[in-house]
């Protein structure tokens, strides 16, 4: 891949003038927090960018002189397509046909952009409205610029693919022709520019393919693993085992010496701002080479002494005794009681008691971390791939004591992220390698490294009973969570909100917490929480359907009844019961038929504004070998669905990510260091596994939210309910490897 350049707006701008072209540029629309530092609108006078055609410095929009519409892709991209989707709302309010469009990728900056984030399904409904005034702003300049060449008014103007026409003389010019004047317009305010009914869309809801799709078929560089500097070197970091371990010794005199190794050095590690709990330094020993073949060939001779530290005592199995060890004594932190729990469990016609518990996962990236780094007169350029632009140059600014300002992030696609690129303990690990080696730097982490030091999706263990009345309603629910944190504060992304379903629908709720210390990193998986209270809660509620004898979806449609829509936090009971009604005529609930050995599981589950349903009918044979045969999958997020395509495969996506996740997948710990070390002992679901995932999506008149991560939940416990429908066995422990199952 060539050296991208070091201002890439310059470039632009260099390229427009050079080629004759005109830049068409509009100003970021306010961030979700507030306009970006910097921001600057064209209200009122013409931009000082005009006379040579170019609004400076930030665009979505350039217009050549031959017509060709190059739009702007703020966020990052990781496979959700919103490097389709934003560009999309943007070209549906231009008025210009999508064949015409060229989409690149912005680089991290927030001043111009504004909020740039991958993360909480937030992409499309945070940029909904921005991008689609953005694009009516540049529609309006266009018709006011035929307007002013024709002499005519401009609402006697309309533009329609790329051409703005006037009907009563039947003239129209192409939107090349009209660029150069446009750009010498004063731009309206983007608060009041005209958007067009959601009956008038062309393109939205339509499907789109992706717009990497055809280069990443081809495998043309896209990635942060693809990116090649002049005087690049290669660079692998060995960290301790042990999490939070720093490097007592090692020897660097023979590691130099080695073929093709420039240079080899210790990091010691950050103390207050620790790689280990936040985003910033680890300690370990740095290799620099030629090329990552031979820094990972010398990586091999390396050794090393550790300092272990304290979390060389813990372990999965003492995290286990010691969580069954807490659930008969009271928990420490309360988080929910409504009614009197253990007089209505008293009372109860029956009472059903279980333990679930679910392992620490790995994110599973295809594209292991790793980024690039150089250093000229003070500057520092990262080739980052990253779901947070402006919060890995903040780790790297406070790790290594740069100015912000000093730091430029050039955007890579990224191949896969699930959260785990939120954390930047990799970026900030290439900056602070290369500053040391006085050279550019590539840092790729092996997948072992990954596996093993990644910020992991807590595991966790619930001590769970539920009492149903004579009729079989659910009467009474109590939940003892234990879990990893410290005092009342859970280690990240370990905790659970006490309105968790199905609080607030049950008279009598009660919910709290216990803590384990843990000094392994942990952090956000896709659908983070919810991947995991999902399966408890919904293969709970399950059991209980089943004890009281009665159908599992009318067991949950009884329980939301009153279709009630709740606040602090939101749930929308009328919602659910539509994904539940949904899903349930697309799979032909009602009228399953009873196989031997096949059933179908139910689940639903709210988060991140989205509702989803999913039945999963799958088979058991006398060898636990499951085999899954379809999946069904009803969604509620809002509308309008903006990429149909995207949004589908999003779906389908994290069913099978979800799959994976629940028949193989555990993380565990053995003295303080992972057990697991790559894709053999740490299985993602192989293409001859994938199954049909037939989606569809609920007409909805409530506010667009995104589907990423809602989608994502379900699956799991209706898998494990779909394998109690098939054999008769209750899954209460995941991976399901660890019961026996495998995939047929």
């Amino acid at each position: 891949m060539e050296q991208r350049p070091l201002n890439r707006r310059a470039f632009l701008r260099a390229s427009a003038v050079a080629g004759g072209g005109v830049m068409l540029g509009l100003y970021a629309w306010p961030a979700p927090s507030g306009p970006p530092s910097g921001m600057r609108m064209r209200t009122g006078e013409p931009d000082a960018g005009a006379e040579t055609g170019l609004f400076a410095p930030s665009a979505y929009i350039r217009i050549d002189v031959s017509g060709r519409v190059t739009l702007v892709s703020k966020n990052p991209e990781a496979g959700q397509g919103i490097k389709t989707t934003l560009p999309m709302l943007i070209a549906e309010e231009l008025e210009i046909d999508w064949k015409d469009v060229v989409v690149e990728q912005a680089d991290g900056d927030q001043a111009t952009y504004g909020f740039q984030f991958l993360g909480g399904s937030s992409g499309t409904m945070s940029n909904w409205e921005e991008m689609r005034r953005i694009g009516a702003a540049g529609r309006v300049m266009l018709v006011a610029a035929a307007a002013q060449r024709w002499g005519v008014a401009a609402e006697e103007c309309r533009a329609e693919s790329g051409r703005v026409h006037h009907a009563a003389t039947k003239r129209s010019l192409g939107y090349g022709e009209l660029a150069a004047t446009a750009a010498t317009l004063a731009a309206p305010d983007l608060k009041s520019v005209p958007l067009k009914p959601a009956s008038q869309f062309r393109l939205v809801g339509t499907s789109v393919p992706n717009v990497d799709a055809d280069a990443i078929v081809r495998g043309k560089p896209l990635f942060a693993i693809d990116v090649k500097v002049p005087g690049m070197a290669h660079a692998v970091f060995v960290k301790c085992p042990v999490f939070g371990g720093t490097v007592a010794g090692a020897n660097l005199t023979e590691i130099r010496a080695l073929p093709g190794v420039r240079t080899a050095f210790v990091v010691d590690g950050g103390r207050e701002w620790n790689g280990m709990l936040g985003n910033g330094l680890a300690g370990g020993v740095a290799i620099v080479a030629d090329t990552w073949w031979a820094a990972n060939s010398a990586r091999q001779k390396l050794r090393v002494e550790w300092n272990e530290g304290p979390t060389a005592t813990q372990s999965s199995a003492v995290w286990e005794q010691r969580a069954n060890a807490l659930s008969p004594h009271p928990w420490t932190t309360q988080l929910r009681a409504d009614g009197d729990v253990d007089a209505a469990l008293r009372s109860a016609a029956k009472v059903v008691s279980a333990s679930y518990a679910y392992p620490f996962l790995y994110h599973a990236t295809m594209e292991p971390m790793g980024c690039t780094a150089r250093f000229v007169d003070g500057k520092l350029e990262l080739w980052a791939p990253t779901q947070h632009p402006a919060g890995a140059r903040d780790a790297v600014s406070k790790t290594l004591g740069m100015s912000p300002d000093a730091i430029t992030i050039h955007l890579m696609r990224m191949g896969g992220a699930f959260g785990r690129r939120f954390m930047h303990d990799f970026v900030v690990e290439a900056a602070w390698i290369a500053r040391e080696a006085g050279m550019p730097v590539k840092l790729t982490w092996s997948r072992e490294d990954d596996v093993q030091h990644g910020f992991y999706r807590p595991g966790g263990f619930h001590f769970l009973r539920g009492g149903l009345d004579e009729a079989g309603r659910l009467l009474a629910w109590r939940n003892h969570f234990v879990t990893f944190g410290d005092g009342d504060k859970t280690a990240f992304d370990a905790g659970m909100s006490g309105a968790e379903f199905p609080a607030r629908f049950v008279d009598h709720f009660a919910a709290g917490m216990s803590m384990m210390p843990l000094g392994v990193p942990t952090g956000p998986l896709r659908a983070p929480q919810g991947n995991a209270m999902s399966f408890v809660m919904q293969s709970f509620l399950d059991e209980l359907a089943h004890a009281a004898g009665r159908d599992p979806l009318q067991f949950r449609l009884d329980l939301l009844s009153d279709g009630r829509a709740l606040t602090d936090p939101a749930f929308d009971a009328g919602r659910v019961r539509g994904v539940l009604t949904l899903v349930a005529e697309m799979s032909g609930w009602r009228n399953r038929a009873k196989a031997p050995g096949r059933g179908m599981g139910l689940a639903f589950h709210y988060s991140h504004r989205g509702y989803f349903a999913e039945v999963v009918e799958a088979s058991v044979d006398d060898n636990r070998r499951v085999r899954v045969h379809q999946v069904w999958a009803a969604g509620d997020v809002g509308g309008p669905i903006i990429s149909r395509s995207g949004a589908t495969g999003q779906v389908q996506g994290s069913v099978l990510e979800g799959l994976g996740s629940a028949m193989g997948q555990e993380i565990t710990i053995e003295r303080g260091r992972v057990v697991q070390s790559n894709f053999n002992d740490y299985p993602i679901l192989r293409l001859r596994q994938a199954v049909p995932v037939d989606v569809r999506f609920e007409q909805s008149h409530a506010p667009l939210s995104g589907l990423g991560e809602p989608s994502l939940p379900p699956v799991i416990p209706a898998l494990c309910n779909a394998i109690f429908a098939a054999c008769g066995e209750r899954v209460r422990s995941l991976p399901l490897s660890k019961s026996g199952f495998r995939w047929a």
